[in-house]
């Protein structure tokens, strides 16, 4: 079922799906990225957690007030998950529409690293199992920058810039 959809989402506790804003009050909302898996949630959000590190919350719908209404199998599945290290906040979950699960190519991860070192190591780890689809390389607007598409299908932007500051 998709999130924005789901017939029981009232059910949901509050607190299981969290906004983050900005600490500067005079600044918009953050925008936070939200992925949407198959029932690997928990392996995928682990992966980068290895990759990204920080602190990983995770919410089955066997721990949520959904768990009578939905089918026994999807006890395990993954509600809602949240991934956070600084200013990175990654969410996802396995809670997948009728349609099923779509990957496209219409959106895409970006990180702005602050230096060579973590781009080389995050872009390593991040394309493990996955494609290389651009090495990191000079670019013509000066900063480090490859991009790649990760186990899952996901696709992931690098960039940085040395002199930035």
């Amino acid at each position: 079922m998709a999130w924005g959809h789901h017939p029981y989402q009232s059910l949901v506790k509050p607190c299981s799906m969290q906004v983050y804003h900005l600490k500067n009050e005079n600044t918009m909302t953050q925008i936070n990225s939200y992925l949407t898996f198959g029932g690997n949630c928990r392996e995928a959000m682990n992966f980068y957690k290895d990759c990204l590190g920080g602190e990983l919350t995770l919410q089955t719908i066997g721990e949520s007030p959904l768990a009578d209404k939905m089918p026994a199998a999807m006890k395990d599945c993954i509600l809602h998950s949240t991934l956070i290290n600084g200013n990175v906040i990654l969410m996802g979950s396995d809670m997948v529409g009728e349609q099923g699960l779509v990957k496209g190519n219409a959106v895409s991860l970006a990180i702005n690293c602050n230096s060579e070192e973590e781009i080389e190591t995050l872009y390593e780890k991040l394309s493990a199992g996955g494609h290389k689809d651009h090495a990191l390389e000079q670019s013509f607007w000066g900063a480090t920058f490859g991009d790649l598409t990760d186990k899952y299908g996901n696709h992931w932007l690098l960039n940085y810039e040395k002199n930035r500051n």
